[in-house]
């Protein structure tokens, strides 16, 4: 069975190969109230970039560790992605989408690991 340590590392490494933003990873697993034990936060710079980066998070857990999510919602406007992989939910929004909801913010109790930018 492949772990969750092991899906959020697949998913970070989609989220960069297209050049995704301003990654975080909270890890809620010490939460009692948490709806699940991961958020993966992104960040792209328009629609289409946003699109590409939850195209290339789909394809990216599926070739490499073949996992597929169980829902994703969000791709027809692309200003804020929703992948759900069970225990993991990714978020991929653009900058002032993610910043109106400030996610980070309401779990903030969390353990937060931030993933510097790819150039």
């Amino acid at each position: 069975m492949i772990e969750n340590e092991q899906i959020v590392s697949k998913i970070v490494e989609g989220i960069q190969e297209r050049k995704g933003k301003e990654i975080v990873v909270v890890n809620l697993t010490k939460l009692k109230e948490a709806p699940c034990s991961y958020f993966v936060i992104c960040e792209g710079d328009s629609s289409t970039h946003v699109s590409a980066i939850a195209n290339s998070i789909l394809e990216w857990v599926r070739d490499k560790i073949n996992v597929k999510p169980y829902a994703s919602d969000g791709f027809e406007n692309s200003e804020w992605i929703a992948i759900d992989y069970g225990q993991i939910i990714v978020h991929v929004f653009q900058r002032h989408t993610r910043a109106f909801y400030d996610i980070e913010h309401l779990w903030a109790d969390a353990d937060l690991k931030r993933i510097e930018n790819i150039l």
